[in-house]
């Protein structure tokens, strides 16, 4: 076989390693991202206090609702 054909399989392969490593590894972010999000309840009333705003808990659950649906 010429070598160029070999070039051109690894280059081929390399790429489709690229992608498919780049695929699972947004899957594998966006996995523990849902099952540990960022931030959460108590930190969110946490914040309220500090600011001096006295946050319900409604206000707490659809904050907590957009975060995750952000994920």
């Amino acid at each position: 076989m010429p070598i160029w054909i070999w070039i051109m399989f690894l280059v081929l392969v390399l790429v489709m390693g690229i992608v498919i490593g780049f695929i699972i590894a947004q899957k594998i972010i966006k996995k523990q991202m849902a099952e540990n999000p960022p931030i959460n309840a108590n930190q969110i009333r946490t914040l309220y206090r500090e600011m001096g705003r006295p946050v319900s808990e409604a206000q707490v659950q659809q904050i907590m609702r957009k975060i995750k649906s952000q994920a």
